[in-house]
């Protein structure tokens, strides 16, 4: 028996090692027509890139939730804004990054949304006018001397003057202008925000387009005396497509850039907010900026 025991044992030994090289090298496994949600992560978000690529230029929702459930995602919307704050952190630029936000977006609100299309100018009938030539415009041609000297005189037809009649002022059409994606951010609401039990004292933001509709996508830069952070909306779709926040800090002075059109909002704190039984907390801000 003892001799016997260590025969088994490298007898599976070597059984195992034959197995494992018949599998890897012989004949190893080929993965033909493969589903999607058995894929590695990082090929998973080369798949949801191609989709929102995809949507980016078709718009159509349904096809793009229908191809992400093959991922197997439990919340596809989610796994996207995941994925966006990923490649933001990692330094990716916003030309990347904006499909997989405004994806995100559409299908946390159920429908897409409508493409930016610039207002064409408007085309005014202008009469046509004659050009005539002065004469230091007209080359001079050769020509013969006249046998009779003429005196040359600058005659005009003249149209007798007729008595002016009272002229109908027609209306012309109002023409309103249209923000377009540069178009700046303007502060139009600053709300303080008194909550106990919030536990931290936020920024938040709401940005919304030249029609009133939530803005995702926009990047916002902060600036305080020994540091800066830079987010963009449309990261948490739950709260809002142009929302965003960050975490203020007491007897800090903060300076908001708003990076589309180039809006500064300087000298910016945290409100200081009374309890009921006369303690003070650092509160919060609201802050809403329209195009």
């Amino acid at each position: 028996m003892k001799r016997t025991a260590p025969l088994i044992v490298l007898a599976l030994l070597a059984g195992l090692g034959l197995g494992l090289a018949y599998a890897w090298f012989i004949a190893p496994v080929e993965y033909v027509d493969a589903h999607p949600a058995i894929l590695r992560a990082d090929f998973k978000e080369q798949y949801r890139l191609v989709i929102a690529a995809s949507y980016a230029a078709t718009l159509d929702l349904p096809r793009a939730r229908a191809r992400l459930e093959l991922l197997g995602d439990t919340d596809p919307a989610a796994e996207l804004t995941a994925q966006t704050q990923r490649m933001v952190a990692s330094g990716e630029t916003m030309e990347n990054v904006q499909p997989l936000v405004r994806l995100a977006a559409d299908l946390a609100r159920g429908f897409a949304s409508d493409p930016f299309t610039p207002t064409p100018p408007p085309i005014f009938n202008t009469p046509d006018v004659e050009f005539t030539p002065t004469m230091d415009e007209i080359e001079a041609e050769p020509f013969e001397e006249p046998t009779e000297t003429l005196v040359p005189t600058l005659a005009f037809d003249q149209t007798p003057l007729a008595p002016l009649e009272a002229e109908t002022n027609t209306p012309r059409p109002t023409f309103t202008s249209t923000s377009g994606p540069g178009a700046p951010f303007t502060l139009t609401d600053q709300e303080t925000i008194c909550d106990p039990s919030a536990g931290n004292s936020l920024m938040q933001f709401i940005l919304l387009d030249s029609r009133g509709r939530q803005a995702a996508g926009i990047e916002i830069i902060i600036t305080w005396e020994r540091g800066e952070d830079r987010f963009f909306t449309g990261f948490k779709p739950e709260l809002g497509n142009g929302y965003a926040d960050f975490i203020m800090q007491a007897d800090t002075i903060y300076n908001i850039r708003i990076v589309t059109g180039g809006s500064f909002v300087p000298n910016i704190s945290a409100p200081v907010c009374i309890a009921e039984n006369g303690t003070t907390y650092t509160g919060g801000l609201r802050l809403t900026f329209q195009q």
